[in-house]
């Protein structure tokens, strides 16, 4: 990183947090150039120049980027710490031995399985989950109920109530019957709890939820609770989809 930056970025890349949580940060005048403390998100540094602190610890971007993948089991927080002691994906990456500050890229809430992403990497973050991207993440569903086509077509097709609005997605339906409904959604956007919103709004509640896919990334070697670092070629494919070299 050389010449000046915005100083959310410059955070972000020092493994700080996302861009949105880096933010924080400047909002709440921890944050300080050259013993000035930062005023506006906006503002620009000199990595080579500067001398950018938080908290009053100098911030400095010399860690080597880190991306790993964890198949989340349901039960687990996808947050850095709890104040309540419950399990968190950070405390499965400590207990398989990486020590590296590494952050959740998005979220799964707790009922929800699957692959998530874990990176020093506040760019990345910040790519990968911005709509601009549209980085598509594949889900499979299971709804109470025998969910009819004009539902499916309605969820396709993006809901709109009055609490939320999603974008068009895509939607099969794998099975039918018995009292409930197994459908895969791919989806481009990270909205909270969406998958189950997007269901909840045509009526049918969801019973389980997997996400399968990150960009077409199935990871599909990783067990229930194991973490490892992606490979060379998984990790060029997300930022040559986000427009990182």
């Amino acid at each position: 990183m050389s010449g000046p930056v915005r100083i959310n970025r410059f955070l972000a890349s020092a493994g700080l947090g996302s861009r949105r949580s880096c933010e924080e940060l400047i909002r709440h005048g921890r944050v300080t150039v050259n013993g000035r403390a930062v005023e506006g998100l906006g503002d620009t540094v000199d990595p080579e120049r500067d001398l950018v602190t938080v908290d009053g610890t100098r911030v400095e971007i010399g860690e080597s980027t880190v991306v790993l993948v964890l198949n989340k089991p349901t039960g687990v927080l996808s947050t850095v710490e709890d104040t309540h002691g419950r399990a968190t994906v950070i405390d499965i990456a400590r207990e398989a031995g990486w020590t590296a500050r590494v952050f959740p890229v998005g979220r799964l809430d707790k009922e929800t399985s699957g692959v998530i992403l874990l990176t020093n990497d506040g760019e990345l973050t910040h790519r990968l989950t911005h709509p601009r991207y549209k980085v598509e993440k594949t889900y499979r569903v299971v709804v109470e109920g025998d969910i009819n086509d004009e539902s499916v077509a309605s969820v396709a097709a993006g809901v709109r109530t009055r609490e939320l609005v999603t974008m068009p997605c895509r939607v099969t339906v794998i099975s039918r019957g018995g009292g409930e409904s197994e459908l895969e959604v791919t989806i481009s956007e990270g909205k909270k709890r969406q998958v189950r919103r997007m269901f909840a709004a045509v009526g049918h509640a969801v019973k389980r939820l997997h996400r399968s896919t990150i960009a077409d990334l199935a990871f599909e070697d990783v067990a229930s609770g194991a973490i490892r670092p992606l490979t060379a070629e998984e990790e060029k494919k997300l930022r040559d989809l986000t427009g990182l070299r």
